[in-house]
């Protein structure tokens, strides 16, 4: 069993930064990847990006390439989102989760992940 807590959100202005981390309590294995996820009111939850905990791979939705960075610190069993560029259309509660069989090709589809976290609220003011 592996239990996310998040935190970091917040409000800020567009063009603003904020650092998204996500800290993991129980066992994690070199399998494991995470991935942040985001859902705004009244939308679909959407992939944001993913790494792979025992290789550190990144994979990012296009929506957040290039202003968005996901990173992990295994030691610390932490997953980091930081979100530079930050638009209005950024706002969303943001989720991380852990799916215990990486594959690249289902890293951004959210039903094939085994553990959420209660997700955290960002909000970007124009």
């Amino acid at each position: 069993q592996v239990q996310l807590v998040e935190s970091g959100g917040g409000l800020v202005q567009a063009g603003g930064s904020l650092r998204l981390s996500c800290t993991a309590s129980g066992r994690t294995f070199s399998t494991y990847v995470a991935g942040w996820f985001r859902q705004a009111p009244g939308k679909e939850r959407q992939s944001v990006g993913a790494i792979t905990w025992s290789g550190g791979s990144t994979y990012y939705a296009d929506s957040v390439k290039g202003r968005f960075t996901i990173s992990r610190d295994t030691a610390k069993n932490t997953v980091y989102l930081q979100m530079n560029s930050l638009k209005p259309e950024d706002t969303a509660v943001y989720y991380c989760a852990v799916d215990r069989l990486f594959s690249d090709s289902t890293w951004y589809r959210p039903e094939v992940y085994d553990y959420w976290g209660q997700g955290t609220q960002v909000t970007v003011s124009s």
